[in-house]
């Protein structure tokens, strides 16, 4: 769908005019008008383009501000099923890293996925700072304010909650920094705390929108923060939190605005955006679109297409997709995880020589033969840009669907002591659509399963291992079927390590994760 992608977009081109520039900092401000900024914001429409502004890094996730590929999808090359593939083990050694767990150094962590995330923040702080100028030049009513405010304080959540899953122990402030722009680290239980207390005010205080029209699809909404937050509290493994989290899943359930698709493969075409699955997704959209690999920060299309499309490979006649990178290969069992009758296995598994011709030795260093299908490159998809074709593919990036909260109220019923089978009727509901008998009764090990299958390659895999306390007998060496993985994990690998020049620019006072 393009009309509901054209509003969003256009903003976030706004935003990348308005709060950056093309200087040696991406983070340097651009002040249009020449007059100081305290002046700038004292108007709705002055406001509105710092949310906009606020919005922006989301778009940045997927290449990141120094190059390193999708923040939000890529965690899962720390787990077990998806491989980093690409053209040989130093093709973005990061992400190789991640897999290795032994290689992973300060010095290799991907830095943007740090850096877009503290972007995020810095936005989203600036725009809440903002909203109290102009209310005070009277040019908002309360309401305006109050929901401009909820929105940027939502954005600022879900941009720690990156960091926290991926870094754990960070600095975490809710007003920007002063010279020397030094803050406290907090271990990533205080850093927990302090989000979701502040994620669980922004639900409760009314403010945030259920829904937008279509045609602004894009914005985060309070169904979007009920996942997060129960996002972040099964992550934590907060029972105190549990009935709270069930409570919100029941609320999307019930209002009647969400459902399953029929068809599971339309779910990731570009018609398949903003349907009545989808409770957010990250919008791009290549029409006119300038991004390029020298102005990767602007507006517009996606790389990710191009980075899991198969390598070295010719399509036959009748297959629609486009040659790529081969970044997310699949090991091999993944083709015996889904049974012959789940829908979910062929479009998950795309099997490179049954679609095509594969070049001799080529495919990439962990070629198996099967791709990540979610995100293929389809013919036709990266059409009428501007700029690069590579990074201007139009496909949303899928960040939480209601398969999602199907799940998560199932298991988070049987954390509460609720009936197995009525947690079974919620699960039956995602295999019905996957064309599975029902289940009877489940156990919190069938849900798992079960988010396995429906979520596979979407980011959700490695943190499931962990917080189920899995991650540790899964996640060996020996496990690994194509004997790359050069460790076992353990609670000491759980976050990436910390930037090395961040924690330079501190003078020592920030401290490494782990034995990094």
């Amino acid at each position: 769908m393009k009309t509901n992608k054209i509003l969003t977009i256009g903003l976030f081109s706004l935003a990348a005019f308005v709060a950056t520039s093309c200087k040696d900092s991406f983070l340097e401000v651009e002040n249009p008008t020449d007059f100081p900024v305290e002046d700038y914001y004292k108007t709705k429409k002055h406001l509105e383009e710092s949310l906009i502004a606020a919005y922006a890094p989301l778009h940045w996730f997927d290449q990141g501000t120094t190059g390193n590929y999708n923040a939000i999808h890529y965690s899962d090359f720390r787990a077990d099923d998806l491989y980093p593939n690409g053209s040989s083990n130093s093709d973005q050694p990061s992400l190789q890293a991640m897999f290795t767990y032994a290689d992973l150094t300060s010095l290799m962590t991907p830095t943007g996925w740090w850096s877009d995330g503290f972007s995020g923040v810095k936005r989203s702080n600036d725009c809440i700072k903002y909203a109290d100028w102009t209310e005070e030049a009277g040019d908002i009513t309360a309401a305006e304010k109050a929901d401009i405010v909820s929105q940027a304080r939502t954005l600022r959540a879900f941009y720690y909650s990156i960091l926290w899953k991926t870094y754990g122990n960070i600095p975490c402030y809710f007003e920007n920094l002063a010279s020397p722009y030094i803050s406290e680290q907090l271990t990533a239980d205080e850093v927990y705390a302090k989000v979701i207390t502040d994620l669980e005010d922004i639900i409760t205080n009314g403010a945030l929108k259920d829904e937008y029209p279509l045609s602004e699809a894009g914005h985060v909404t309070k169904p979007m923060a009920q996942m997060l937050y129960a996002d972040m509290v099964m992550i934590q493994k907060d029972q105190s939190r549990y009935a709270t989290a069930l409570n919100y899943m029941k609320s999307i359930i019930s209002s009647g605005k969400f459902g399953l698709v029929d068809d599971f493969a339309g779910i990731w075409l570009e018609s398949g955006e903003w349907s009545k699955e989808s409770i957010f997704e990250i919008n791009y959209y290549c029409q006119n679109s300038p991004r390029s690999w020298s102005n990767i920060l602007a507006a517009g299309g996606t790389v990710t297409p191009r980075l899991c499309g198969p390598r070295d490979f010719t399509p036959n006649a009748d297959c629609n997709i486009e040659a790529g990178w081969g970044f997310a290969a699949l090991p091999k069992h993944v083709a015996t995880l889904f049974s012959p009758e789940d829908k979910r296995g062929p479009v998950t598994i795309f099997d490179m020589e049954a679609n095509g011709t594969v070049t001799p030795g080529g495919g990439g260093w962990q070629y198996t033969g099967y791709m990540l299908g979610k995100y293929m490159p389809h013919k036709g998809d990266n059409v009428g840009h501007n700029g690069d074709g590579d990074v201007n593919f139009n496909n949303n990036e899928r960040v939480y669907r209601y398969a999602e909260t199907l799940l998560n109220a199932a298991e988070l019923l049987l954390q509460t002591g609720g009936s197995a089978s009525e947690a079974a009727g919620y699960v039956n509901q995602v295999r019905q659509r996957a064309g599975l008998s029902n289940l009877n009764d489940v156990t919190i090990d069938d849900i798992i399963n079960e988010r396995r299958l429906e979520f596979l390659g979407e980011g959700k895999r490695y943190y499931d291992l962990v917080r189920t306390g899995k991650a540790a007998s899964v996640l060996t060496a020996a496990n690994d079927e194509g004997g790359y993985r050069k460790a076992d994990w353990n609670e000491n690998y759980r976050y990436l390590p910390i930037p090395q020049s961040d924690i330079d620019a501190t003078g020592g006072t920030m401290e490494q994760n782990g034995s990094y």
